[in-house]
């Protein structure tokens, strides 16, 4: 009988994921209980805010710290910096909210 148990990926950051193509999507930025973040590999196109709000649909797209988890509202462009930690730009990500 087959365990029901779910199988985790041992993943690090820093680490390269790749597709079942064998391409490299990008490098793993940050792992949490939801999963890991992957950025996107150098001179791949990046996902502009109207391409994300396309992409997440209803969800309100939002962004996220990676230090301390702040979240807030996104208008033309992510924060220079954290409000909340100050933390620079290059730790905030994009977020679906449902």
């Amino acid at each position: 009988m087959a365990s029901e148990e779910p199988v985790f990926a041992d993943v690090s950051i820093g680490q390269s994921v790749y597709d079942e193509d064998g391409d490299e999507l990008g490098t793993v930025r940050g792992v949490d209980d939801d999963g890991f973040y992957v950025s996107s590999p150098s001179g791949s196109e990046s996902l502009g805010l109207t391409d994300a709000r396309d992409v997440f649909g209803t969800a309100y797209v939002m962004w996220r710290c990676w230090e301390c988890g702040e979240m807030g509202e996104i208008g033309t462009e992510l924060p220079e910096n954290c409000p909340n930690c100050d933390a620079p730009r290059e730790e905030l990500y994009y977020w679906a909210e449902d």
